[in-house]
């Protein structure tokens, strides 16, 4: 069974071998996370290896996703290590490196007095401990426990109240942007994005360093809420950060920004991916709770393109069977979505791709009142295959691609299995690779029907589109 939900895993210690990464692959992972907040260019490089490596045991496309740091903020040093902040005391922030207290501490944020404004909060250990500035004097920030609690070294520093003046790139990010353009990266992950002119200001590098590279946002502070649909326009994808933006903003607030997050990218055509705590509990147990099951099936009934695991996967106990476990819940909700009749979102499309949409939106009625096992599209630019995903069809897209880079990135779409092809010259040849292909890796069957748009390329003339009502055939065949 082809899942039209994609699943991102990201590689850590619990993963990083290449039988590993293959028996993921064989589960259902579509994309591999690489997060550059940890690790090194050679840890990484060799991760990349193993992926491409495993990979090539497959017929279709698995991406790779790198995860850029952004200005992640912590706190420095405290000895000892592990003090008591008491609710209600005095604590005194300074952006000045120092061995520090828990009632006096530096924040590794340069702009930290003059960024953050008398009654913001100051967020500790992912909201554990809340701080309020009070006052600012020469270099240092007066302000009030509200919550009080245990602190440790070099722990994540949370400003929801404040706009940061630092950019969402950072020297050390652009390094890493370097490796991704290097080591041919399909996907950029860009954190802490709090406006569209950051996202932009990174496409153009990759134009300018030669790179296609596509560039996911990720969602993650109440700044990027407000500006949404600027950001998601500037995408290429967008991922709902769930831990950040949980520890910014309300709580109850969170699964409402998830949904308006996905209606928006569904609505404008751009993948978008559910992460953070999608199987928190698989860290450590062979098995899920049942909240989290929910949680999934609820990000697939709203036609999320993937789902993403980070520790899970990363430095778990159970990568393999969290993997599995998000592969039979999508498999089980799309198969109920597919017999429910459930209204399709509405779509806007790019003018200049205005007839192609049209036949994507007829192909989406077809399926629903003829049965067939898939559409297998053939594609240079991957157009085709982006608006029948845009569509939400109820069977799965086979995505037959020349170009390997659009192959793969092509496979982070909903419902699009990618397979890379050799270029072709006419529809024949085209309609027996793809039977082929098809009846040896089991994803349709003799005689079953499917539907084939096979690209203006391959048509008489050049100058005509085609939808093919196609039985499979009933013999064996071979490329």
């Amino acid at each position: 069974m082809i899942t039209k939900t994609g699943i991102v895993a990201t590689l850590g210690p619990a993963t990083e071998d290449q039988d590993r990464i293959r028996q993921l692959i064989e589960a259902g992972v579509t994309t591999f996370r690489l997060n550059f907040s940890h690790g090194d260019r050679q840890t990484h490089g060799a991760l990349l290896e193993n992926i491409r490596q495993a990979a090539k045991k497959f017929p279709h496309a698995v991406a790779v996703m790198g995860d850029l740091c952004g200005p992640k903020i912590r706190t420095g040093r405290i000895e000892p290590d592990g003090g008591i902040i008491t609710e209600g005391s005095q604590v005194i922030l300074t952006a000045q490196e120092i061995v520090g207290t828990p009632q006096r501490f530096s924040i590794s944020y340069p702009n930290l007095i003059e960024d953050v404004q008398i009654g913001q909060r100051i967020l500790l250990d992912d909201g554990s401990l809340v701080l309020q500035a009070e006052s600012k004097e020469k270099g240092i920030l007066r302000c009030k426990a509200l919550v009080g609690g245990p602190l440790y070294s070099r722990k994540g520093v949370n400003l929801p109240d404040t706009d940061l003046s630092i950019p969402a790139i950072t020297p050390y990010d652009w390094q890493w942007v370097d490796w991704a353009v290097e080591n041919d990266l399909d996907y950029l992950a860009l954190s802490f994005v709090q406006q569209a002119e950051e996202v932009i200001r990174l496409k153009q590098s990759l134009v300018e360093k030669g790179s296609s590279i596509k560039v996911v946002s990720k969602i993650e502070k109440p700044r990027a809420v407000e500006n949404l649909e600027s950001i998601i326009h500037a995408s290429d994808a967008v991922l709902v950060a769930r831990g950040d933006l949980g520890v910014e903003m309300a709580a109850a607030e969170v699964p409402l920004i998830q949904k308006r997050i996905t209606r928006l990218c569904r609505r404008f055509g751009k993948p978008v991916i559910v992460a953070t705590q999608v199987l928190q509990s698989m860290i450590e147990h062979p098995w899920p709770t049942r909240a989290e099951v929910s949680d999934i099936a609820n990000a697939v009934m709203d036609f999320a393109d993937a789902v993403m695991l980070s520790g899970e996967t990363a430095v778990g106990k159970y990568p393999l069977e969290a993997v599995r476990v998000i592969s039979q819940v999508c498999g089980k909700t799309e198969a109920y979505m597919d017999t429910s009749n459930l209204p399709r979102p509405p779509i806007e499309t790019d003018p200049g791709l205005h007839d192609l949409s049209v036949i994507a939106r007829s192909v989406a009625q077809m399926v629903d009142e003829i049965e067939c096992a898939l559409v297998a599209v053939g594609t240079k630019t991957g157009a085709t295959a982006r608006l029948l995903s845009k569509a939400r069809i109820d069977v799965p897209i086979l995505s037959f691609c020349p170009n390997p880079r659009m192959n793969r990135q092509i496979s982070m779409h909903y419902g699009v299995l990618s397979i890379l092809c050799p270029l072709m010259q006419d529809l024949h040849e085209f309609t027996a690779y793809m039977e082929s292909c098809i009846l040896q890796n089991g994803w349709a069957r003799k005689g079953q029907r499917i539907v084939i748009l096979p690209g203006r390329d391959l048509m008489p003339g050049r100058d005509s589109q085609a939808v093919i009502l196609h039985t499979l055939p009933e013999s064996d065949l071979q490329v």
